[in-house]
């Protein structure tokens, strides 16, 4: 009795009965001598939305296998297997180690488990190191003693593993049988939330049948419990009785409590549904008998379903949260298909009760715009070991709603623009004639360009923008832009084009250390520049006629390339590096002279 009530104790709930107050945060997750992890921990940002890019077999794989074994902690599926391990083998100086670190705002585990951050908020850390296969050893952060601690905050681990997302994993080629498992898992959580938050028509705001059929449940239960009290009162007195006749002075106390978690054990529908598809005329087979299209079509359909239909209930508080990590969520499908699964991933979370971690290698899965996205780029260095770099949070880049609008229209009309997070020299371009004009250059010598993207902002303004993400990258890279003229044409009034000079100037100039960067400016445009003309229309066809008509204008450009890859490279006539405005304004009207 005495164990059963310190377990009491030490269950606390993570989550405040005050609604007000804000549920915990996963923020860290850190992975090391797990499958092809060796012993240089891997540390990953958590939000809402983690994309992980990054090349073949660096480990993207195995961190969305390590964020769901943290969160079955306290169940079978948190065990390891020998193939777990690094190179198949236990080595007991490195050891697989997943530490978790989290945000809490109520109800937290103790004070010497908090660890306060310079921005006052309470982090607690966990750990969990597995020396065999099976099951691991749970540890916790000792704020107080600076240490790792045997014993652990919030007491068992199914504690809080109630609290954190229950995960949802989809692999890239997981067999039929699995992949038809985990939708059908997926949709039975929409249907059950969905039934369970169902209200009537004349239903009170926070009542519903099902919450209805829950009280009335626990009311039986406590008449029932209370009714059979007596009775075991009489087990405990015979079961002590006969035990006595081996171990004198020995009792036995049969502790029935009653369940307190009683939706967990009402099960509206079957448990294992049949889910079948096939032609509506036609004969319906198992989901797992479909062809992989299919089955990833049916995915992303009802990823949309929970998405859309995610509805906050009465016991929001109380609900465990999903997680969903997916493999490569762009395999199988159809190119129009892609960016209508991308925006389904991103509103998965709009709901607050759901997180999601994507590996990638399609730059369509990345969405400057979104406020609750974190990018880690997972790769190997030079010594081999596999290492995550957060290459892009949106608190930390500072992105105004200008530019989140103009990162949106970009998005839009180029959904490869975020090619360069996926490696290679950047080189921004203000629009379409230089875009069209350097890929027929890079077309024309592909093995000497081919780590070269170009990015076609489309205007000044969403050059300023991209600039922003760059630094935050931490990339090095090149601007080329038109310098445009003070005036409009009829010299009447300011040129707003010229205007947007100085933004872009500035947001390079805010690089961080370290960052190589080189600003050119095509004096006034990139036509009358380096082609010598002044054309109105069809500019990327006039630009691409002319340089694949023209070897001399063709050398030209290839010139402006070589000088936006290489900073030191010399750059052709008509063409500006400058670093003042007053300095722009020069240069142009010495090339008007």
């Amino acid at each position: 009795m005495a164990k059963a009530k310190a377990a009491e104790v030490a269950a606390v709930s993570l989550i405040s009965d005050d609604p007000a107050i804000q549920k915990p945060r996963l923020i860290k997750l850190i992975v090391k001598n797990f499958r092809c992890i060796g012993t240089t921990p891997v540390s990953i940002d958590l939000n809402d939305i983690v994309v992980l890019v990054g090349a073949n077999n660096v480990g993207k794989s195995s961190i969305l296998k390590a964020y769901e074994l943290a969160m079955w902690q306290g169940s079978n599926k948190g065990k390891l297997k020998i193939e777990d391990f690094p190179n198949n083998k236990i080595d007991p100086d490195n050891l697989p180690e997943i530490e978790l670190h989290t945000i809490v705002y109520d109800n937290s585990p103790g004070e010497r488990w908090i660890t306060v951050l310079p921005n006052g908020e309470r982090l607690v850390k966990e750990r969990w190191i597995w020396a065999n296969e099976g099951d691991p050893k749970r540890e916790g952060w000792d704020a107080e003693a600076n240490t790792w601690s045997e014993q652990v905050p919030w007491g068992a681990p199914n504690v809080a593993n109630s609290r954190r997302p229950e995960p949802h994993r989809v692999d890239a080629f997981d067999p039929p049988e699995e992949q038809a498992t985990a939708i059908k898992d997926l949709l039975m959580k929409a249907v059950n939330d969905r039934v369970k938050n169902l209200k009537g028509a004349n239903q009170e705001e926070d009542e519903n049948e099902y919450h209805q059929l829950l009280d009335k449940v626990k009311e039986l239960q406590k008449k029932i419990v209370a009714d059979s009290q007596e009775q075991i009162d009489a087990v405990n007195v015979e079961l002590s009785q006969q035990f006595e006749k081996v171990f004198p002075n020995y009792k036995i106390d049969f502790d029935a409590k009653p369940e307190d978690n009683l939706d967990k054990t009402i099960n509206l529908f079957k448990a294992d549904p049949q889910l079948l598809m096939g032609p509506v005329d036609g004969y319906l087979s198992t989901v797992e008998r479909q062809g992989s299209g299919a089955r990833r079509t049916l995915l992303w359909t009802a990823l949309k379903f929970i998405s859309e239909n995610n509805q906050k209930g009465r016991d929001e508080a109380t609900v465990r949260p999903h997680l969903l990590l997916i493999d490569e969520p762009e395999i199988c499908l159809h190119p129009n298909a892609i960016r209508d699964a991308c925006s389904v991933l991103y509103d998965l979370p709009n709901s607050g009760n759901w997180q999601v971690m994507v590996t990638t290698h399609s730059p369509i899965f990345i969405d400057f715009s979104r406020d609750n996205t974190t990018i880690v780029k997972v790769e190997k260095n030079a010594d081999g070991a596999i290492q995550g770099t957060t290459v892009f949070r949106p608190e930390t880049a500072q992105l105004s709603d200008d530019d989140k609008r103009n990162l949106k229209l970009l998005n839009i009309c180029d959904p490869y623009v975020a090619e360069f997070f996926f490696g290679g020299k950047v080189i921004v371009v203000e629009g379409d004639t230089e875009y069209t004009a350097f890929n027929y250059i890079k077309a024309s010598n592909p093995e000497a360009y081919k780590d070269i993207h170009i990015i076609r902002a489309r205007g000044k303004a969403t050059i300023v923008s991209l600039v922003k993400i760059l630094n935050h990258f931490g990339s090095s890279y090149s601007v080329l832009h038109d310098s445009d003229t003070p005036l409009t044409a009829n010299g009447a009034m300011a040129n707003p084009a010229w205007g947007n000079n100085p933004n872009i100037l500035a947001a390079i100039a805010a690089k961080p250390a370290g960052t190589q960067t080189r600003l050119l400016a095509s004096l006034p445009n990139f036509e009358q520049a380096y082609f010598g003309e002044v054309i109105a229309t069809e500019k990327p066809y006039n630009a691409l006629r002319t340089i694949a008509e023209q070897p001399a204008k063709f050398a030209i450009v290839e010139t402006l390339i070589q000088a936006l890859i290489n900073h030191n490279a010399a750059i052709p006539d008509n063409c500006a590096e400058w670093t003042t405005i007053e300095d722009l304004r020069e240069k142009l009207e010495a090339v008007a002279v």
